[in-house]
């Protein structure tokens, strides 16, 4: 249901309780705001934490080169000229 909210002087304006708890908005959240025509949109953005995304990509290398057979730098350089060569 939609609801009335006012702008302040500042520009600030008031996203409805029910809605912030529905998109998990808290003080400090990110949003990218455009405009639509005559619409104005937010979008919610996370920034990852980087050393939580250089985790996450070290667990997914890992299981990639395991699942591929890939031991040593030298496999990843052989991989690489078998690539090039195909390219």
């Amino acid at each position: 249901m939609p609801e009335v909210t006012k702008m302040t002087t500042k520009g600030q304006v008031v996203i409805p309780s029910e809605i912030r708890k529905e998109l998990g908005l808290g003080e400090g959240s990110q949003m990218v705001v455009s405009k639509l025509g005559e619409l104005v949109l937010l979008k919610k953005i996370e920034i990852p934490d980087p050393k939580k995304e250089l985790d996450r990509l070290t667990k997914w290398g890992s299981a990639f080169a395991k699942k591929t057979g890939i031991k040593s730098e030298a496999d990843v350089v052989a991989r690489i000229h078998k690539f090039r060569k195909g390219a």
